[in-house]
């Protein structure tokens, strides 16, 4: 085995194909493999999210966001630190024609969600280009609803590609800015790019006339909740163009928790009690709390004239059924992109 991580004799699966990557680069804190690939386009099948299918085309984050959902997926590969998840990326190696034999076999109709584990334009991108090469794919197809998310500014980079997968697909596109101050953005999220850049980016994807919304995702209790954050967030996505605005509650997973608690320890050890009592039986808060921050997101969003979903449009050469339903994003895991589908949108 290359590596000590990966000395586990009884490997299978994906764990197994981790194991015979070969290191492509090593940066001062990252290290790139790729990784074999057997399909990109994964079901989803939990109620909580209204989008069939998703996409990845990372595993591993680089940006190292303290309140990550997705740090378990890592441990498919036994890779159990939580270092190892920001720390060992895995580039997915591309089939062109086995990604579009998949697409053929999914109805159109079945939304389809980039970036829902891991951000498809961490630094990653530059390097491999996936997520390009899938938009490539997506460019040439007719009557899908495609969404993505991202905190990268690096997504302006492919403004002019959207402009064709817009035409004839319905295409939203969120940048996550959980805060506009610096140093609070740098402690949360330690690697991802300034909230400054991200304003940026949703600046050039609305001129290019993208479909652009701002999610203030996680929304974290008692750090990022105020409506005076809320608020500021959400006034610079209008004035730079975005289209819409929503959020919701951070949930921690048992991954999440074993890095956000220790996090709270060093840098909000007065929240340490409180987190712990409220997160001890599930990852999700509910009750109060969140009717509280519904409303004040609600407030905010219209304050601003925003909407809470994506646009209703029909593409230019729209080949799909009627589009009668809108993106509300009022609700959402964590970071992950899923907007509840709505017909009744506030």
């Amino acid at each position: 085995m290359l590596f000590p991580e990966f000395a586990h004799p009884t490997l299978i699966g994906i764990a197994k194909e981790a194991a015979a990557s070969e290191l492509l680069e090593a940066k001062a804190r990252v290290r790139y493999f790729e990784l074999p690939t057997r399909r990109f386009l994964s079901p989803v099948r939990s109620k909580r999210v209204p989008f069939c299918w998703s996409i990845n085309p990372y595993r591993g984050c680089e940006f190292g966001c303290r309140y990550c959902y997705a740090r378990y997926t890592h441990e498919f590969m036994e890779l159990r630190e939580s270092s190892q998840f920001e720390e060992m990326i895995f580039a997915k190696q591309f089939d062109e024609a086995a990604f579009r034999r998949e697409l053929r076999s999914t109805a159109r109709h079945e939304s389809i969600a980039i970036g829902t584990g891991t951000d498809p334009y961490q630094p990653a991108e530059r390097r491999f280009g996936v997520t390009r090469q899938i938009l490539e794919v997506l460019a040439g197809e007719k009557g899908r609803r495609i969404s993505l998310v991202t905190k990268s500014d690096l997504v302006a980079r492919d403004a002019l590609l959207f402009q064709t997968i817009s035409r004839s697909n319905i295409l939203h596109v969120n940048i996550t800015i959980t805060t506009l101050d610096e140093w609070l953005a740098r402690l949360l999220e330690t690697w991802a790019p300034r909230p400054a850049l991200r304003v940026a980016a949703v600046r050039a994807l609305a001129e290019a006339g993208i479909h652009v919304g701002v999610l203030p995702n996680p929304i974290v209790p008692l750090i990022t909740d105020s409506e005076e954050n809320l608020d500021s967030v959400a006034a610079a996505a209008a004035q730079a163009g975005a289209e819409s605005f929503g959020g919701g509650v951070l949930f921690l997973k048992p991954c999440s928790r074993r890095v956000f608690l220790p996090f709270l320890a060093e840098h909000f050890p007065h929240l340490l009690r409180r987190y712990r009592e409220r997160y001890e039986k599930s990852g999700f808060l509910c009750g109060s709390y969140t009717d509280t921050i519904r409303e004040r997101v609600h407030r905010v969003r219209q304050r601003h004239g925003l909407m809470s979903g994506g646009a209703n449009y029909e593409p230019e050469l729209w080949e799909g059924e009627p589009q009668l339903e809108l993106f509300d994003v009022r609700e959402w895991d964590g970071d992950t992109l899923c907007p509840i589908s709505s017909k009744n949108i506030r």
